[in-house]
């Protein structure tokens, strides 16, 4: 397969419009391990032709695009965008105009803070037919191997998903409504968050959850080297610098963090 790592060389290809849009379909990789894709995002794989692929796919869900197919990366990663998302979509648009078919493949489930709405939006308005294909998150992958159920009669009644990212143009500030997030039998899971881990579990003190309430975070759900710290609001800040967590990693808060003991799939907790 050809792999392009430039994206804006081959955004600049000239590109005639055919006389009819192709489809352009939108797959969920989900959380990394290729045998938690779901059948049709492999069929769409196997028999795709052009792949946009993010920062998240794992080599593994690749293999299985055909040898001849272009692989196009236009992932993102913190402070570091290969394309903005407005030329991302702009370069679908062209794409699919173009008449060649392609696969936008994008880690977890694109409807799940993978921006799949704005590109399906984008294709909408463009009139380019489309399709998605939705993947296991990350949180169900996560919570799933660490043993932490998102909801729990006895523990928790909803679960909340949030991303940690840093407000724009703040060094320490998160966006979050916290009243919400710390609202007790529930389970939060974030995103995003291991830069921002010490202002969220401040804040969510702050707020109201108690500094003993159990939090882990779980690094590489579903991966090699899948690991799982565990502690409380108060603890899990020093936990993780010890242990050096680095992104992806989820962060979960709950009473069904306690149930990791018990129901964890493998491996040991990082505790201290």
């Amino acid at each position: 397969m050809s792999v392009l790592d430039e994206p804006l060389f081959f955004a600049g290809l000239p590109l005639q419009d055919a006389p009819r849009a192709a489809r352009v379909t939108l797959v969920g990789a989900g959380p990394g391990d290729p045998e938690l894709l779901t059948v049709r995002a492999e069929r769409a794989l196997r028999c795709a032709s052009l792949v946009l692929y993010d920062h998240l796919v794992s080599r593994e869900v690749l293999r299985l695009v055909p040898d001849g197919a272009d692989l196009i990366y236009v992932g993102k990663e913190s402070a570091r965008h290969t394309l903005p998302q407005e030329d991302i979509c702009a370069l679908m648009v062209r794409l699919a105009r173009s008449g060649r078919a392609l696969v936008r493949l994008k880690g977890g489930d694109p409807y799940i803070f993978g921006r799949g709405g704005e590109e399906a939006q984008a294709l909408a308005a463009a009139g380019v037919p489309f399709e998605i294909v939705p993947g296991i998150s990350a949180a169900q992958a996560a919570a799933a191997e660490a043993g932490m159920p998102l909801t729990h009669r006895d523990h928790a009644t909803s679960v909340v998903l949030a991303t940690g990212h840093r407000r724009a143009g703040a060094k320490d500030a998160v966006d979050m409504d916290w009243a919400a997030l710390a609202r007790p039998h529930q389970t939060v899971v974030i995103y995003m968050g291991v830069s921002t881990l010490p202002t969220v579990c401040a804040q969510l003190q702050r707020h109201g959850l108690p500094a003993d309430t159990p939090a882990a975070l779980v690094e590489r759900a579903s991966q090699p080297g899948c690991r799982r710290v565990v502690g409380t609001l108060r603890t899990l800040p020093a936990l993780a610098r010890h242990h050096e967590v680095r992104p992806p990693a989820l962060l979960i808060v709950g009473g069904v963090v306690a149930l990791h003991a018990q129901l964890a799939a493998r491996g040991t907790a990082l505790t201290a």
